[in-house]
């Protein structure tokens, strides 16, 4: 059987990915072969297919785009035992989400609910694992954190839409960033709301008196200078978008977790979402013929929310 996914066979810009028609991935031991209802677009996506973490000109074979998925397991591989056909789930692929056949590994995937739609499904995986890493880093994991107050810069983004949501229910004071179009939206999320930008170490002591004990970057845009003086230390920082300011001021970088914590993150986040306890961020979506241009609208930000690709 063959179904069509979006690839690349050199590394470029957006230009570089096309629809082709391809036989049907097999899913290997421990792997479900999904069939894909929605994908997500992230930066990681379009960074690698820019080669901007590549050494060559080329990857060694054509590859397909994706990480965050959500679908129907069609077919499963040796010792699967957890899941079977028909199951719906959400997840990480093992890479080629963008298409409309996709491998995943069953540790990396969690049944999804009912009550959450495809697109928000295949929005969450990123998001959700991330709130929940760098909020355990900074030391605000499960459990009372009234009485701590915490800095969230790009709360209208999505990793801070969740990270605000998060933070309050574990009882945070928290002070979300965002362009004055969003105000209201980072508000609505239980943070006060302050504008990013120039100025901004004196617009959160305006807001924020009593100081503040930590501080996540979400957005990489510039702001980890003025996150260390406002926390006092490095230490008390994270930024999971601005590897060199990191490394300039000994800021703590994450990228990435054990894939089995994050995968109960992923199960607990979704369930919340489900109870309507837990907002997902809002979603945009794009045909798969669109993977392109999806890809540029996440690169250069042009359009607020979260990017979803949906094969049919």
């Amino acid at each position: 059987m063959t179904s069509r996914a979006v690839q690349y066979r050199r590394f470029g810009g957006p230009e570089v990915l096309e629809i082709v028609e391809r036989e049907d991935p097999v899913p290997g031991e421990g792997q479900v072969r999904l069939a894909v209802r929605a994908a997500a677009v992230n930066p990681l996506d379009w960074k690698l297919r820019s080669g901007a973490m590549a050494a060559a000109d080329a990857p060694p074979e054509p590859r397909v785009p994706g990480f965050d998925v959500a679908g129907v397991v069609e077919a499963v591989g040796d010792g699967v035992v957890d899941l079977a056909v028909g199951d719906e789930v959400l997840g990480k692929s093992v890479g080629g989400a963008y298409a409309e056949k996709a491998l995943a590994s069953v540790r990396g995937l969690t049944r999804k609910p009912a009550g959450v739609s495809w697109e928000v499904a295949a929005a969450l995986p990123v998001v959700a694992t991330t709130a929940y890493r760098v909020l355990a880093l900074l030391g605000l994991d499960e459990g009372d954190h009234t009485g701590t107050t915490l800095l969230v810069d790009g709360a209208a983004g999505g990793v801070g839409v969740m990270t605000v949501q998060i933070a309050v229910a574990r009882g945070a004071t928290v002070i979300g960033t965002a362009s004055e179009a969003h105000q209201d939206d980072v508000r609505a999320l239980g943070a006060t709301p302050v504008v990013y930008g120039e100025g901004l170490a004196d617009r959160v002591r305006a807001v924020a008196p009593q100081g503040v004990d930590r501080a996540v970057d979400t957005a990489g845009k510039g702001s980890l200078r003025d996150l260390v003086e406002l926390t006092g230390s490095p230490e008390k920082v994270l930024t999971i978008a601005d590897y060199a300011g990191a490394q300039e001021l000994g800021v703590t970088f994450s990228s990435g977790g054990d894939p089995d914590v994050e995968t109960r993150a992923l199960a607990e986040a979704v369930a919340l979402v489900a109870d309507g306890r837990l907002r997902a961020p809002a979603v945009v979506t794009y045909p798969l013929e669109q993977a392109g241009q999806a890809q540029d609208d996440n690169q250069y930000r042009r359009v607020a929310g979260k990017l979803v690709l949906l094969p049919s």
